[in-house]
C-alpha cells in the first residue's frame, strides 16, 4: 500500500513516484512543486499543442508524455505511489480507474497545496458567483489588516500561493477540485448555491452536490460553514462546525442577510448599507453577504469589511454594462454558463432581449423559460440554439437564431426599444464558438461598440472554434 494511503499527513519527497494527469495551469504547478520536493514525476496529457509542449519543456527533470497515451498513463498510474489529477480529467478516465484498482491514492492539486500550506485556507464553492465572492472575501480580509491572497479556480494555482508567506488564503474551489481532496480542511467554508451544472462530467446532480459538499466534510467543531439558506445547500452543508445561513430575501435567525433598514448584517453586527455597493443586482448582493459573513466569522471587524465591499468593483463579464445605445442597455454576462446563472441575471430586470446558447453541459435548458415574464425576445446562438428555441416554444416569446456575435447583437438591437436591456447571458459553455467565456464576452463588447459607433460587423466576425 502506498505511504500516502497509510499516512494522512504524508508529503511527496525523494524517491516517490508521482503521476500528474493533465498539464493545465494546476497540473503544471503541481508538477513543478513535486519536482522541487524531489519526487520522481511523470506528466500525462491527452492533448498536444505548442502551449503544452512549452509547459512540458519547463518541467526540468520530469518525464512528459503528450498526445493520447491512455494505456501508458493507466500503467503508470497503476504503478505510482501517488496520482495528482487535474480538474479536467474525467471522473471515469482509464488512468483514474487504474489508480483506484491498484489502491493508488488520487489527489487534486488542492490537496497537495493544503499539505504544503502554512496559512489557513478559506474555501469558496458553489455553482455561480465563486470568483466574485472569493475576490470580495480576500479584499475584506486585506482591509482588516491581514496579508490575504486569492487563488485556486480563480486563475492562480492554489499551490503557488500555499508556499508563500500569507496570513490567510481564500481559495475558489470547483467541484472537480473538491472531488479529489482527502485531508483538506477550511476553517471557514462558503457554499454559495447549488444548481444543476457539469452533469456531463459528474453524471448526476446528486454526485455534483456531493462533490461541492466535500468542502465542509473535514471541518472541526471550531470551524464555520457559511451556506445559502435553501434546502439543497442546508442539506449539503454537513459539518462538525457551526452553520451560518445567509440570504438576501429574508434574514435567517442567527445568520447573515439584509435587515429592514437596508444594511448587510452578520452575527457580529452591521457591515455596510446594501445601497453603497458598486456591484449591483441580487446575485452580487448575495455574494457580498456571504463574503461579509465569512470574513467576520474568521475574525475581521465589520467596519473594514464594509469599506472593502463598498469599494469592490464588478468583475468583467459578470453583469457588466457595456454601453447604452438609443436608450437600450447592453449587458455582458458571458460568465453565465448554466440556466441557474441566467435566471439570477434576469432578477431585477424588467424588459430583456436575451442572447443565449452555446455548448450545453448536459443541462435542461427548459429552465431558461422561467424568466419569460421579463423576456421580450430571444436570440439563440451556438450548438444549443435549437434547445434554446425549444425552451421557449410553449411561450409567446419570439426566438431568432444568429450565427455570429455581430449577427446576434444586430438582431437583438432590432428587437429592443428604449428602456430595454440586451443581455448576453448564454446559459452554456463557450467552447463551440470561442476559446473561453472571456473571448465570448469580448466579442459581445466589440459588437456593441461597433453598433454604438454606427459601424457594421467585421468581415470575418469573431474567431470561432
Amino acid at each position: 500500500m502506498s505511504a500516502f494511503a497509510r499516512d494522512p499527513a504524508a508529503v511527496p519527497g525523494a524517491g516517490d513516484r508521482v503521476v500528474v494527469l493533465g498539464l493545465g495551469l494546476s497540473g503544471e504547478a503541481a508538477a513543478r512543486h513535486l519536482l522541487r520536493l524531489g519526487a520522481d514525476v511523470t506528466v500525462f496529457d491527452s492533448a498536444d499543442d505548442p502551449v503544452l509542449r512549452e509547459r512540458a519543456r519547463s518541467l526540468t527533470g520530469a518525464r512528459s508524455v503528450l498526445g493520447h497515451p491512455t494505456e501508458e498513463a493507466s500503467a503508470a498510474a497503476w504503478a505510482a505511489d501517488l496520482v495528482v489529477a487535474s480538474p479536467g480529467v474525467p471522473e471515469h478516465s482509464q488512468a483514474l480507474e487504474a489508480a483506484r484498482s491498484a489502491g493508488t491514492p488520487v489527489w487534486s492539486e488542492v490537496e497537495l497545496a493544503y499539505r504544503l500550506a502554512s496559512a489557513p485556507i478559506l474555501g469558496v464553492t458553489g455553482t455561480n458567483g465563486k470568483t466574485t465572492t472569493t475576490r470580495m472575501l480576500a479584499d475584506a480580509l486585506a482591509a482588516a489588516g491581514l496579508r490575504a491572497a486569492a487563488a485556486g479556480n480563480i486563475g492562480r494555482p492554489l499551490i503557488d500561493a500555499a508556499v508563500e508567506d500569507h496570513d490567510v488564503i481564500v481559495a475558489e474551489l470547483s467541484s472537480f477540485q473538491l472531488r479529489h481532496i482527502v485531508t483538506f480542511r477550511a476553517p471557514v467554508g462558503i457554499l454559495l448555491n447549488v444548481a444543476p451544472d457539469h452533469l456531463d462530467w459528474h453524471g448526476t446532480f446528486d454526485d455534483y452536490v456531493a462533490a461541492k459538499a466535500r468542502l465542509l466534510e473535514n471541518q472541526r467543531a471550531e470551524d464555520v460553514a457559511v451556506h445559502h439558506d435553501d434546502e439543497t445547500c442546508a442539506r449539503a452543508a454537513a459539518t462538525k462546525g457551526k452553520r451560518l445561513a445567509f440570504d438576501v430575501g429574508t434574514l435567517p435567525a442567527g445568520g447573515a442577510g439584509v435587515d429592514a433598514s437596508g444594511w448587510i448584517v452578520v452575527p457580529e453586527g452591521r457591515v455596510v448599507e446594501a445601497s453603497a455597493l458598486r456591484a449591483r443586482g441580487r446575485p452580487a448582493l448575495a455574494h457580498a453577504v456571504a463574503a461579509a459573513a465569512a470574513a467576520c466569522a474568521f475574525g475581521a471587524a465589520p467596519d473594514p469589511v464594509g469599506r472593502a465591499l463598498a469599494a469592490f468593483l464588478p468583475l468583467p463579464h459578470r453583469m457588466e454594462l457595456v454601453a447604452v445605445v438609443d436608450g437600450v442597455s447592453y449587458v455582458n454576462d458571458s460568465k453565465a454558463t448554466n440556466p441557474h446563472a441566467v435566471r439570477a441575471a434576469l432578477e431585477g430586470l424588467e424588459r430583456v432581449v436575451l442572447i443565449a446558447g452555446g455548448r450545453n453541459k448536459g443541462l435542461d435548458l427548459g429552465a431558461l423559460a422561467g424568466g419569460a415574464g421579463m423576456i421580450r425576445a430571444v436570440v439563440a446562438i451556438g450548438e444549443s440554439a435549437a434547445e434554446v428555441e425549444a425552451a421557449f416554444a410553449a411561450s409567446a416569446v419570439p426566438v431568432l437564431r444568429a450565427t455570429t456575435m455581430d449577427d446576434a447583437v444586430a438582431r437583438a438591437s432590432a428587437l429592443a426599444g428604449p428602456g430595454d436591456t440586451v443581455l448576453l447571458s448564454p446559459g452554456g459553455a463557450s467552447f463551440d464558438m470561442f476559446a473561453d467565456y472571456k473571448a465570448r464576452g469580448e466579442a459581445f463588447r466589440a459588437a456593441v461598440k461597433r453598433l454604438e459607433a454606427g459601424a457594421g460587423p467585421t468581415e470575418t466576425g469573431e474567431g470561432t472554434r
